[in-house]
This record gives C-alpha cells, sequence and structure tokens, in this order.
C-alpha cells in the first residue's frame, strides 16, 4: 500500500535544536523512503551545533536538504520549502523539530488524508516534561486551566474541525490560499486554517496519531512564548474581524486584574479579581497534584499563571499598537 501513496514534502523548521534534530531525522528517515518524500531541514540560523548534525545526516541520506531560513520565523521557514521544492509533492507533513512523533507518524496522516478525503490533517498535541519546571508546564498545558479546552490539546477518534495542530496540508490547497501570512511569527497556524476554511477546504483531525510536545525548561521562555501567542492571536482578531472565543476571552481579563491589583492602596477590594486567580490556579495545581499523586506537577498552577499573563500581555500590547514584535523560529 505505502507504494501508491502519493509524494510528500517532509519540512522541519528549526533553530538552535542539537539536542532533538539528530534524533528526529533518524527517525523520520525510514518513513521519508516509505513515501518518497524529501526532508526539509529549514533552519533559521542556528549556533549551537544543529547546522553541523544536519550537515552529518545529509551526507548519508540524500533525502535531507538543508536549507537557511533567513527570515528565522517558521511561516516563512514552511513557505520557502514549498516554493523551492513543492514541485511534483502532493501533501506537505510540517514536524516541529521540538516533538516527539510515532515511528509511523507520517505514514497515517497521509492515508488518513487519502481515506477522508481531506485538504488537511491536524493532530492532538500532548505535552510532556522531563525537568520540574517542564512537567509542571505540561500538567497545565493539557489541562482546561491551561488551555481552556481547545480541541488540539486531548486525543481525539477522529472528527472535522476548524483548527488544529498542523501536520499535513494538500500542497495544492496550501498554495491557493497564499500559504502562511509571514507577518505572523506566531499564532501563524490558526490564521491559515481561518482562510483555509473560508475557502471552501476541510481540516480533519486524526483520530490514528498524535505528537509529543516537549514545553518551555523555564517560566521566563514560557512567558516570552506566550506573549507571542497572544499578539498572534491579537494579529488574527485584528486581520479579519473576529472575535475571540470564550475560552480565549477570559485570559484577556488577567492583565487588567493585575493592574487593578496596583491600586489595592487605595482600597484593598482592588486586589481581590488578582487574589482569585491566583487561588484557583494554585490551587487547581495543588488538587491536580493530589489526585495523580505526583509532587511532580504541584506547581502547575504557577505555569499556567505564567500563561494566562504572557498572553493577555501580548494580546492587548499587540491590539494596542505597543511594543514590538518578538520574532522567534
Amino acid at each position: 500500500m505505502t507504494q501508491a501513496l502519493p509524494s510528500s514534502l517532509i519540512v522541519i523548521p528549526c533553530l538552535n535544536e542539537a539536542a532533538h534534530i539528530g534524533a528526529l531525522l533518524d527517525q523520520l528517515c525510514p518513513a521519508a523512503a516509505r513515501l518518497g518524500a524529501r526532508i526539509v531541514v529549514a533552519d533559521g540560523g542556528s549556533t549551537d551545533g544543529t547546522l553541523a548534525i544536519v550537515g552529518e545526516r545529509l551526507k548519508k541520506d540524500p533525502r535531507i536538504i538543508l536549507l537557511h531560513n533567513e527570515k528565522r520565523i517558521q511561516s516563512a521557514a514552511i513557505n520557502l520549502a514549498v516554493a523551492r521544492f513543492g514541485d511534483g509533492a502532493q501533501y506537505l507533513i510540517r514536524i516541529d523539530a521540538h516533538g516527539g512523533y510515532p515511528d509511523d507518524y507520517c505514514d497515517r496522516l497521509v492515508e488518513e488524508a487519502l481515506a477522508t478525503g481531506a485538504d488537511s490533517v491536524v493532530v492532538s498535541m500532548l505535552t510532556s516534561g522531563s525537568g520540574a519546571v517542564q512537567k509542571a508546564t505540561a500538567a497545565a498545558q493539557n489541562s482546561k486551566l491551561g488551555t481552556g479546552g481547545s480541541k488540539h490539546r486531548h486525543l481525539s477518534a477522529g472528527e472535522w474541525v476548524d483548527h488544529g495542530h498542523h501536520a499535513l496540508m494538500r500542497i495544492s490547497a496550501f498554495q491557493a490560499v497564499g500559504g502562511y501570512d509571514e507577518t505572523f511569527s506566531h499564532n501563524e497556524d490558526a490564521e491559515f486554517d481561518y482562510r483555509l476554511r473560508r475557502a471552501g477546504y476541510r481540516i480533519w483531525m486524526s483520530g490514528r496519531t498524535q505528537m509529543v510536545y516537549y514545553p518551555r525548561a523555564s517560566l521566563k521562555g514560557l512567558y516570552f512564548q506566550y506573549l507571542g501567542y497572544g499578539r498572534g492571536r491579537a494579529k488574527n482578531v485584528l486581520k479579519h474581524r473576529v472575535i475571540p472565543k470564550v475560552r480565549q476571552m477570559v485570559p484577556l481579563l488577567v492583565l487588567p486584574v493585575v493592574l487593578l491589583a496596583a491600586f489595592s492602596f487605595v482600597h484593598w477590594i482592588a486586589a481581590v479579581p488578582l487574589l482569585i486567580w491566583a487561588s484557583v490556579c494554585l490551587g487547581y495545581g495543588l488538587a491536580t497534584a493530589l489526585s495523580e499523586r505526583n509532587a511532580d506537577i504541584a506547581l502547575a498552577g504557577v505555569s499556567a499563571m505564567v500563561m494566562h499573563f504572557g498572553w493577555s500581555v501580548g494580546f492587548w500590547l499587540q491590539l494596542l499598537g505597543l511594543g514590538t514584535r518578538r520574532g522567534v523560529a
């Protein structure tokens, strides 16, 4: 059956992923051979040894291509790879360097696209960590407290959706809607899905495979990540005049609540909303740790607070036209 599968282009946007890129390429090469695919590593200017690792792998496997992404961000990386190497391939498979995948991940995506006729196949993204901060953040990101119940943060049995974690796209559909908007350093996937649906294309969430995401290992990194997510969501709202969903609107209150607490010297009641938010988050983390008998995730509430605050700050800054974009590949 795999010999009859249409060819694909596997693209890995990356920046300073020396800890992951070697093992990831080793895992993807057999799948590329089965699918008749090329693997494009679109690097945004790594300085940690990533380029040397990719260079060694491409000497052993001609399917691997190293592409310099001078714009650094992921949206530009995918667009560049499709423009350079998309001819002759039917499907684009997007792989995040900072993730974990089943060995048959690419095969299942293509098979499911063919079975459903979907123009895009998205997947559930489960989060896992190894250090104290990563474990706490993973627990927060896998919970409704941290993500508001986003569908792609939980396992699916297979269903048509509006958005999900990008995995596979029909290249003709990707090109028809203009690819990713390169003014987006974050949230480019949700913005793309909005245009894809408006153009009449369909998105299927896989029930046969999923990926594992490894979160930021520091609260500072987590904050800046969600600052970017908040900015990206606001850019999407401004561009398409869409109203955020309820689960996205609730975190918008966090920055106003924090600012309001600054006036608690006038009256103590100004600090009450902040105390309620903090109590809910911290209490959730402790309750989760107790219910799962896992002390490592007791600080999930702290991670959730950092996520909420960063997202809220980013959204308001973008909405008000303040600050500069933090471009991260």
